[in-house]
């Protein structure tokens, strides 16, 4: 599939001229399980905001601090409340994305966490990428233009910087809401040209 190109190379030179002028004094870090998102917690030593401005009875997770002269919130979606299980998935992270940004308004969004990669394409266990391009490979919708609309190909932030002083990998990202690899998943992520694939 395609990009979605028209505009695109308008809206990153308008981000970058934006973050240009403002610099970033606030990151939001987005991590779906608590397993992911402790580590990080305990490094920066955040601590759990209690009376965070989410809706009520919702399990979100907000913890809160500073780095210097950086102000961190990192959010994880909590434990669903039906089953206890880490909230996972797409539909989870967006949502928590989006309330995040609204109460918290960040400078900067940072989505992190673990992820599946693919030897052929040069992935290895303990690699970290810093990710060029997202599609899904699981919102198969076979009509014209809707098909495009269910891959919804795009890139991310360019962050040439980040990736020289920490020389990471970079590679596309294909995310869903299923852990199995089904053959249509398995062909869609073939088309994204994916190196690593994840759930949010």
């Amino acid at each position: 599939m395609a990009p979605h190109r028209e505009g695109s190379d308008a809206s990153v030179e308008a981000m970058v001229a934006q973050v240009e002028k403002h610099p970033i004094s606030s990151i939001l870090i987005i991590i779906a399980m608590q397993t992911e998102a402790l580590p990080v917690v305990n490094k920066f030593q955040l601590i759990e905001n209690p009376h965070s401005s989410f809706p009520k009875g919702v399990p979100w997770i907000h913890y809160h601090g500073a780095y210097k002269d950086i102000i961190i919130n990192l959010v994880w979606p909590g434990k669903d409340l039906t089953f206890g299980v880490d909230s996972v998935g797409t539909i989870s992270a967006s949502l928590v994305t989006y309330a995040s940004i609204q109460a918290l308004q960040p400078d900067l969004i940072i989505n992190a966490g673990t992820a599946g990669g693919f030897k052929e394409k040069g992935a290895a266990i303990g690699d970290v990428f810093l990710v060029s391009h997202v599609a899904f490979h699981d919102r198969r919708i076979p009509i014209p233009v809707f098909d495009l609309y269910g891959v919804g190909l795009r890139q991310t932030y360019s962050t040439p910087n980040l990736l020289k002083a920490l020389n990471l990998k970079t590679g596309k990202l294909s995310t869903g809401d299923s852990l199995d690899m089904s053959p249509h998943d398995e062909a869609s992520i073939a088309t994204n040209d994916a190196t690593v694939k994840d759930m949010e």
